[in-house]
């Protein structure tokens, strides 16, 4: 029987392993999406405690805390990270099958040297034994981040940011990863959001223009824009519920943004309309800056309103969506084409039944740039095992997986960079088993460059930092 979480943790194949070990294992991580706080990374945030580390903002932990009846004082409330990591330990316990079984445990061998279960018995001990090796101040996020190898980080960032930790992390002397904001107008793209007329009240401030028109708020996003890539930004992200199933022009988009900022009520339709035109205009803006646009879809946020209330956003309330609509979908990327030609574009879904619709579309659409048209790594929910494996064969079915730039941590954690190392198991586990069935020649110079490239390589050429 293999050790629990051994060396060979989802390398199911002699050619796998391999693979794994020469050529995967130790390259950088280029973490192209991701909720990390610039801020933290700009004071060097230390952590002492293990259960800080582990849990804060971590809503996938939290969803399968409540899913064990533990009480919400010991998940989002004021119990120490003591109790909080101990009643996590005790949820984990069930949760056998579930990524965060396997993430969890990889993180605890990773950075602390544990490779004992955790669970409701155990946890006294490990939470101890983790504690007792941050208690040197080691734990801090440059340190972390430094010890995963990390190339690059895209963290995701608001209009309305003036990126003034980003610019401290840049003028930094000792730290050589690259920390780059994200362009993520979702806020500007949504007329029927609770808030909006303050939040494009908010906008003009920060450009220190009063938007009165949409005129003018179409200047303000080109601006903000233009002061994001002075940063080094090069992708953009949306995410929306689903693309919009009727088209907006110009026109209509202006009457339903002065609607939006007089309070008026607008409807279903017209915020649909209007997101379908606001998305077409930062294609157009895009292209001009050679930005990649992702779209993250298909999830449906805050169902749970009590929890929202008392919670606020990101807590864990949110799930899969509906299946995207492939002649909605096909719309949208044909009005980009027509315009100014569509941007490097990334496709994400919540509802992995939509990866065919995605895959298929971007076909259409692609050329003129090797993997312009990216089918995103299995995201959120998708984002385990079976997920991987499906999202891998999808695009090697429809597609190009050579081309592919591999996968994201979108996390909020700084020890989730154990999810690369999880997908790096299972990529080069699926290579060696396609070898060792006769499906694609033991050359290994052939193998070693696919590796590299989808691990690391095409990502860094995508985005061009």
């Amino acid at each position: 029987m293999k050790a629990f979480m051994g060396d060979d943790f989802l390398l199911t194949n002699k050619t796998g392993k391999e693979l794994y070990n020469t050529y995967a294992k130790e390259l950088p991580i280029y973490d192209y999406h991701c909720h990390l706080v610039a801020q933290e990374i700009a004071e060097n945030k230390t952590f002492y405690d293990v259960g800080e580390l582990m849990l804060k903002g971590d809503h996938y932990k939290w969803r399968i805390m409540r899913a064990c009846g533990i009480d919400e004082k010991l998940i989002t409330g004021d119990a120490s990270w003591k109790d909080k990591f101990y009643a996590y330990a005790k949820a984990l316990s069930s949760a056998i099958g579930n990524p965060l079984y396997h993430w969890t445990h990889m993180e605890l061998k990773r950075f602390f040297g544990i490779d004992k279960a955790l669970n409701e018995k155990s946890a006294p001990e490990i939470y101890e034994a983790a504690n007792k090796k941050m208690a040197d101040g080691s734990f801090s996020s440059r340190t972390l981040i430094k010890n995963s190898n990390v190339y690059l980080i895209a963290t995701t960032d608001d209009p309305v940011d003036n990126l003034q930790w980003h610019k401290k992390i840049r003028d930094l002397k000792d730290f050589q990863t690259k920390v780059i904001p994200t362009f993520r107008p979702d806020f500007a793209c949504s007329p029927l959001r609770q808030g909006f007329s303050d939040y494009i009240k908010l906008l003009g401030e920060t450009a220190c223009i009063k938007i009165n028109s949409f005129e003018l708020l179409l200047e303000v996003l080109k601006k903000r824009l233009d002061y994001f890539e002075s940063f080094g930004c090069k992708i953009a992200d949306h995410g929306i519920r689903n693309i919009p199933d009727v088209q907006g022009n110009y026109e209509e988009s202006k009457l339903i943004f002065e609607k939006a900022i007089l309070g008026q009520t607008v409807s279903e339709i017209e915020a649909e309309k209007y997101l379908f035109y606001m998305l077409t205009f930062f294609a157009r803006e895009y292209v001009k800056r050679e930005f990649t646009m992702q779209i993250h879809m298909s999830v449906i946020r805050n169902q749970n309103s009590t929890a929202y209330k008392n919670l606020g956003a990101d807590c864990g309330m949110d799930s899969s969506g509906d299946v995207a609509s492939a002649v909605s979908l096909g719309k949208l990327l044909n009005q980009m084409e027509i315009t100014t030609g569509t941007p490097k574009t990334i496709l994400y879904s919540l509802n992995p039944t939509s990866s065919y619709v995605l895959s298929t579309m971007l076909g259409n659409f692609a050329g003129g740039l090797s993997g312009k048209m990216q089918l995103g790594a299995a995201w959120w929910f998708c984002d385990h095992r079976d997920g991987i494996l499906e999202q891998l064969k999808t695009l090697a079915n429809t597609g190009v997986l050579g081309n592919f730039v591999g996968m994201l941590t979108d996390s909020r954690s700084f020890i989730s960079y154990a999810r690369h190392d999880y997908f790096r198991r299972i990529f080069c586990s699926l290579i060696g088993e396609w070898v060792e069935a006769a499906e694609l020649p033991f050359d290994e110079e052939y193998l070693s460059e696919i590796v590299k490239n989808v691990c690391f390589y095409n990502a860094k050429r995508y985005f061009g930092n």
